[in-house]
This record gives structure tokens, sequence and C-alpha cells, in this order.
């Protein structure tokens, strides 16, 4: 139990002193109510006694209606006090499940669905807050009613009161065997919701590729299937549920049927009075809705649980990529790297990506990196930027072990432009300033220009207020580059790491970039990955990957003349070029 409570009690504490005020108002409304069948009872028993007038009545009515007020009055207080509190709750915990988020490494994100996390920070929090919300309020209403209704119903008749509670253990044992069910079958349709959100946002994703290749019919019908698996585990969730209510009625009406049965019998011996069995029938009836309830919270809180216990399992795992015995004198970096026998695979069963890598950068210079695809350029560069974890003491920048450089400095200094280029659904503007947010327009412009993407968005009717599309889709894959590049130049890392990122981009505009970062990054380190040679002949120095392992480095030059894959690379794209010329 406080395994499952244990994210979110500090969030509860913090609220105690509304949730203690809104239960005090509570509290004092339920008992209120309580105050009625007793007046009921004193007018009914009344008008049998002499000298009880038409006035009696009607003072008793208005003490009625005011109490009814009152308890109108208390119940908005109390609502907006612990309702309240909860949408609280709800904000808090989802604020702290996005903070963890954002501290997992990508292996995370490589082992989970993007469907069941946003399914985790929608329909799961939103069980977590009704459970602390409206089953919080049942749950206190329930057993303060309870308590009460059952002390009065003795106080009239402690017999009848016992009789009348005689069908309450079968309830007992009928809220535990469903309660399990419940909690179980919730699991199921809150998989079954993550599973149906995670094919809508990559059938949407996707779209152009789902047009591209015309699978709108199969598309449909995988949506159709998961949204089968999502009602049909919601009906089944359903009839338990349904079957609570009829059932806690039942018990209702056997208490009744006892009470008529044996209360009715009482009057007429003269045991209790008719005032007296009025009034027994009212907390009766006072007592049905606590028992119906207990369906509800039973409920509510098997959801709640179920979903905690699910945003747990999340809450529970220990990021990767975290800041551990680190130099806090470390502010800054000049761009020297160095790579000491770098073996590594991402897990222990995955095949080994480096054996025994070897190499070093000084600072200012230019490094590329070169080899066939799936090689491991983009993870090499990865784990520099500790996208990854690589190993312990293989990993140096400036003479420090990586380990040691605080992560939010390694980040701001190293700059990655990644294959795959992400865009948000924001201005243009906004997306290149997106490291920078405080960047003037002029300084935006600049980098725009430097990345020569500034004629194409001048070009839109809304030019750097232009809202792209979610991921950049309304723009060309060499657009999304070069404002990517743009978004790098701005920050003016000491290392900017290009991995392919003029790929989508015409040779003509390519040389004009690589010119400017020839020009702009000079004393200042950047590192290559590209597959044209043409692209990185202008760097210091350039290796080789095969198999793991470096197996050529040096200038274009020495390169060229060493007849190896790097010359073989250049020679078969020297034909490539001269044959599309013709």
């Amino acid at each position: 139990m406080k395994e499952t409570f244990k994210h979110v009690l500090p969030l509860l504490r913090r609220g105690l002193p509304r949730i203690g005020l809104g239960v005090f108002l509570l509290l004092i409304c339920d008992a209120l109510q309580l105050v009625v069948p007793k007046i009921i009872q004193w007018a009914v028993d009344g008008m049998g006694r002499p000298g009880f007038t038409q006035t009696n009545l009607l003072h008793g009515a208005l003490l009625i209606i005011s109490i009814v007020a009152a308890v109108v009055a208390l119940k908005y207080f109390w609502r907006i006090l612990l309702i309240g509190n909860t949408w609280g709750i709800e904000r808090d915990l989802r604020a702290k499940y996005y903070a963890h988020l954002m501290r997992m490494g990508q292996n995370f994100y490589n082992e989970r669905k993007t469907g069941d996390l946003m399914a985790l920070a929608t329909n799961d929090l939103t069980a977590v807050r009704m459970m602390f919300g409206f089953g919080f309020v049942a749950g206190a209403d329930m057993i303060f009613q309870s308590i009460a209704s059952l002390l009065f119903m003795g106080d009239i008749s402690l017999r009848l009161t016992l009789l009348a509670i005689v069908p309450l253990p079968i309830m007992t044992v009928f809220i535990m065997v469903m309660g399990k069910k419940m909690h179980k079958r919730f699991r199921e349709v809150q998989t079954a919701f993550a599973d149906m959100s995670g094919e809508v946002q990559e059938s949407i994703s996707g779209i152009r590729v789902v047009k591209a290749f015309v699978q709108e019919e199969n598309s449909v019908k995988s949506m159709a299937r998961h949204a089968y698996t999502y009602v049909k585990s919601n009906i089944a969730l359903v009839r338990l549920h349904a079957t609570f209510h009829p059932f806690m009625i039942l018990i209702i009406s056997v208490s009744m049927g006892i009470v008529m049965v044996f209360g009715g019998r009482s009057v007429i011996r003269g045991d209790i009075s008719i005032g007296g069995y009025v009034a027994f029938s009212s907390y009766l009836g006072l007592l049905a809705w606590p028992m119906i309830a207990i369906g509800w919270i039973v409920n509510m809180y098997q959801r709640g649980t179920a979903s905690l216990k699910r945003l747990n399992e999340i809450f529970n795992i220990e990021p990767e990529i975290v800041d551990e015995d680190v130099d806090a004198t470390i502010t800054s970096i000049r761009g020297a790297v160095e790579v000491c026998n770098l073996e590594f695979r991402y897990r222990p069963e995955t095949p080994v990506i480096f054996d025994g890598i070897d190499f070093s950068l000084q600072a200012g210079h230019t490094l590329a990196i070169v080899g066939r695809t799936g090689c491991g350029k983009s993870t090499l560069v990865n784990l520099l930027a500790r996208v990854y974890n690589p190993p312990r003491d293989t990993f140096y920048i400036d003479g420090h072990d990586i380990y040691k450089i605080p992560l939010d400095v390694l980040r701001r200094y190293v700059v990655m432009v990644p294959q795959e280029i992400f865009l948000f659904g924001d201005t243009l503007a906004a997306n290149i300033a997106f490291g920078m947010p405080q960047a003037s327009r002029e300084d935006i412009e600049k980098v725009a220009k430097m990345a020569r993407v500034h004629d194409d968005i001048i070009d839109f009717e809304k030019g750097y207020d232009t809202i792209v599309g979610e991921r950049g889709v309304t723009l060309s894959g060499g657009q999304k580059q070069r404002i990517a590049m743009a978004r790098a130049f701005l920050m003016d890392p000491s290392v900017l790491v290009l991995d392919d990122s003029l790929s989508a981009v015409d040779t003509k505009t390519e040389k004009e970039i690589l010119e400017q970062i020839v020009r702009v990054r000079q004393g200042k380190t950047t590192i290559m990955i590209a597959h044209r040679i043409s692209s990185i002949q202008h760097a210091d120095q350039t290796i080789v990957l095969e198999n793991g392992k470096v197996i050529e480095r040096g200038g274009h030059a020495e390169l060229i003349a060493s007849k190896g894959i790097y010359s073989y690379l250049w020679e078969k794209q020297q034909i490539e070029e001269k044959l599309k010329e013709r």
C-alpha cells in the first residue's frame, strides 16, 4: 500500500490544510443532514400530543429549510476545497511525470511506445484525480454518515438496527471479490487505451507513408481492431460495475423489507412511536447512500490504484544519463576530443559496435567520420554527447573524463544536428531559436542566411512567423535540414556535430553552407559525418570505420593515395557525379 502511494503522498501533504478544512465542512454538512430526521420524528410524534399546533409544524418546516440552505452552502465550499485540491494534485503529478520523462535516456524511449506514455499522462492521471477527489470525498462521507446513522438508529431501536444490518456481511464478501476483478480489468482497459493511442499517433505521424503506399484502408482496419479491443475491455469492466449497483440496491431493499416487517410490528406493539419509525426509516435512507457509494468508491479506488501502479513503474525507473561525481569547476568546453580503447554495445545481448577504437582531435580542428551504412558513425557521436552512456575512461574532452563534465555544460557546448530532423509545431523563428529563446530576430535571420534558408523563409506569406506543421511536415527535407543547421549555428557551440545533416540539400547549396562553416567556425571543433566525400574533404582529419574499428585515418589526399575504402568511396562518387552530368 505504502509503495503504491509513495509518489503521491508528498503532494497530498502539501494540500493538507485545504483537505482538513474541506473534510471539516463535509462533516458539518453531514451532521446537519442527520438532524432533519430528528425534527421529523419530533413533528410526527407531536401531532398526537395536546397543545401541538400548526405553528409548531411551521417552526419545524422553517428549521428544516434553514438546515438544507446551510447544507447547500457548505457543499459548495467543501467541493471547492476538496475537488479543487485534487486538480492541483493532478497538475503536480503530471509535472513530476513529465520532468521524469525529460531525465530519461534514449534507451528508455527505444523500449516504450509513445501511446503508452501518452495514456499515462491522460487517462491514468485522470483516474488518480478521481480517486483522490470524488473517491476520497465519498469515502469520508460514507464512513461518517454510516456510523452516525447507525448510532441514531440504535438510539431509536437497537434490536431493529441489528436486524437491518444482517445483510451487510454478504455485501462485504461481494465487495472483496469484485474489487480484485475490477483492478485487473481496469489495467486491461488502460493497456488497450495505450495501444489504441499508439496506433493513432503512429498513423498520423506517418500519414505520408500511409498514403504513399496506399495503406489507408489497412490503417483504418488496424485502428478498428484496437478500438474494438478497447471497447471490449471497457464493456467487461462496465459489466462488473453494472453488477455492483443493482446488488447494493438489492441489499438495501432487503434491509428496508426487514425494517418494514419488524419495525411495523414494533409500532403496533407500541415499542417505538410512529415518529421513531419514520425517523428510523429516514436514517436507513441516509444509510442507503453510503451503501450504494461503496460500489462507486471501490470502482474509483481500483481504477486509481491500478493507474498509480502503472505510473510507479515509470517513476521507479532510474535515469541512465545522470550527473555523477562531476567536477563543478568545469563550466565551459574548448573542444579537444580523445577516444581511448572504446568498446561498446547497446545491451549485453546485442552485437559489439566498437571494438577498441582510438583517435584524438585537437580543439579548433575538423574531424570527418566515414564508413559504410550501419558501421556506427551516428552511435559514436551519440556517445560523445552522452545520448547513450559510453564506458568509463573512454571519452575525454579537454583532458577531462566525459563523466566529470556536468551534463548541462556538455549539452550546451556540444551541439548535434542529427540525421532525423525534428521541428516543433511553432513558428519558423521559434524553431530556429529553440536552444536560445532569448535570441533577437536579427540574430535569427543572420544564422538563417548562414544556413542558406533565409530566402526560402521570406517566400512564405508570414515569413519567420509561419507556423510549421507537426514535425515540420509542411517543409521539404532540405528546408528542415537547413533550419536545423541555423538552430545549431545560433548556439555557436565549441563542438558542432553534423550527422549527415546536409544529405537532402543540393550540391550547390551544400557547398555554400560548408564554406560558411569553414569561415565562421575558425578555432572551433567540428565533427562531420557524411556519405558524400566532397562534403568532408576539407577536414583536418578523417577516420574510416569498419567492423567496429578505425581502419584508416588521415587527410583527404593521404587517404586517396592509400587506395582503401575511403579511396573506393571517393572514386565511386566521382563516377556517379559524372554520370549525372551527362
